[in-house]
């Protein structure tokens, strides 16, 4: 292996944590990675990571490595890119993690137009509700809803995520259509169980004033498309985003409730790594996936 891989290597190690979760990721036995990391360091006279039995630890001079082992390898990429043009190949493999819901309702046609247009390119897809670490489980974008946190990620907005109240017409024809706000503190509510503010929605009337409520949960459940479904059966009323409520509102199985209050919206983001160079198959994929939904995405033409 040449010094260039060995550099990647090592920046793999440190970026997921350990030697085993840096082979698992390149799929290279454990002892090999370990054999070119203890050739990278006698080459350079200078250990990088300290093992013991039970962890281990990057020093000072292996951090300083890994910086500029980072800037390096970003500004070998992007040579790579100039010189082979901007019509060459996307091939490889790309490690992507998205919502649930999401995913599965809006994603499909993204990658398999995506897929299309490049068919070297290999996909590994994890579409889940868990927060996911990219560094130490090795994805190299993630799509991700709402607030963001994380400090060490960089995110290129992708949309705006509006949300809607609604309910069966069966249920309302049960418990009444409210039409205040003292109304609907009496309701039935299906809450995302994942919401940092259990149970609290804020709607925004007409002069633009905020009235944050607390609601009643009869069902709790930590996926969109479940609540849906529950929703759909009379069960309450759901807060949940309109790219999972739209066709079944576009279709009258739900109705709006208290339409004439606004709700808060979220946006969705593209997040990777910081100090990771983005890859051009990453930076094309955002690009038409903003180009694709944009800013007006084609789930809310379904709302009235």
């Amino acid at each position: 292996m040449g010094k260039l891989e060995d550099m990647a290597l090592f920046v793999r190690i440190v970026e997921s944590g350990s030697i085993t979760k840096a082979s698992e990721q390149l799929d290279i036995a454990k002892s090999a990675v370990s054999r070119r990391l203890k050739e990278l360091e006698t080459s350079l006279n200078t250990q990088l990571i300290s093992r013991t039995t039970r962890r281990s630890t990057v020093t000072e001079a292996g951090q300083k490595y890994y910086q500029q082992a980072c800037s390096i390898l970003s500004e070998i990429e992007v040579l790579n890119e100039q010189i082979s043009g901007v019509d060459s190949q996307i091939e490889g493999t790309m490690r992507m993690t998205a919502p649930l819901s999401f995913g599965l309702m809006h994603l499909n046609d993204i990658i398999h137009n995506y897929a299309q247009q490049h068919p070297q390119l290999n996909f590994e897809l994890d579409f889940s509700d868990r927060h996911i670490d990219l560094v130490e489980e090795g994805y190299e974008m993630a799509i991700r809803i709402g607030e963001l946190k994380d400090s060490s990620y960089q995110a290129k907005r992708l949309t705006v995520i509006r949300r809607v109240l609604c309910a069966s017409p069966d249920y309302i024809a049960r418990a009444g259509m409210p039409q205040t706000i003292a109304d609907l503190k009496q309701h039935a509510f299906l809450q995302y169980g994942l919401q940092s503010k259990q149970g609290e929605i804020d709607l925004i009337d007409a002069s633009g004033q905020h009235h944050k409520i607390e609601t009643q949960s009869r069902i709790k459940a930590n996926n969109g498309n479940f609540l849906l479904d529950m929703a759909i059966k009379g069960y309450g009323i759901a807060y949940m985003p309109t790219f999972i409520a739209y066709q079944s509102l576009a279709e009258g199985k739900l109705i709006p409730v208290m339409a004439d209050f606004e709700l808060p919206t979220l946006n969705a983001y593209a997040v990777y790594p910081e100090n990771r160079f983005l890859s051009k198959r990453c930076r094309l994929l955002i690009d038409y996936i903003i180009e694709t939904i944009g800013d007006d995405p084609y789930w809310d033409k379904y709302i009235t």
